[in-house]
């Protein structure tokens, strides 16, 4: 697999093999890379009893969905949050979605397990954040939060799975 630079993502995003929705930005390419912006939902965690880890738990049932402009994570602080931009790819190419890093400095994980996006997608990405600093940290939407890194790869694929259609959280 390939790194594309920002040249080559350009031409991807120009000739529409590459889609960015509902807003692109060149302004938001970096040299090998491109900042999403977070939105304003959030999934927050209900308290309760331990979770089961197993393929058909519904996120939902552990959650609560919260739309705020901004949300407040204290110390040890986990929420899931979405993208404003739904990511198109074509079936020759893959991602990793990573948080920036002036956020990671402030103790701010944006991914913090799944980082990996399947070729072939077209969905808003969900952002795992935890607060790893000993500090509440306000997060607010329209923030560009993390970063796409573009692969190319070899052969062709395309995600089927459980989170196929990602609009929303």
């Amino acid at each position: 697999m390939t790194v594309l630079g920002r040249t080559e993502i350009l031409k991807l995003v120009r000739e529409g093999t590459v889609k960015i929705a509902p807003v692109f930005k060149e302004a938001n390419v970096g040299p090998a890379s491109i900042d999403l912006t977070l939105a304003n939902e959030f999934r927050v965690f209900k308290k309760g009893k331990a979770l089961e880890a197993k393929e058909d738990v519904k996120v939902d049932s552990y959650t609560r969905l919260v739309k705020a402009g901004k949300i407040t994570l204290k110390p040890g602080d986990f929420v899931h949050g979405i993208t404003v931009e739904k990511i198109t790819l074509p079936e020759t190419i893959c991602g990793l979605l990573h948080g920036r890093s002036k956020y990671a400095r402030m103790g701010i994980v944006v991914h913090a397990t799944a980082s990996f996006i399947q070729p072939g997608v077209s969905n808003k990405q969900v952002l795992e954040i935890k607060n790893i600093s000993p500090r509440s940290v306000v997060l607010k939407a329209g923030t560009r939060l993390c970063q796409l890194i573009l692969l190319d790869m070899l052969g062709k694929g395309k995600y089927s799975g459980s989170f196929k259609i990602q609009e929303g959280l």
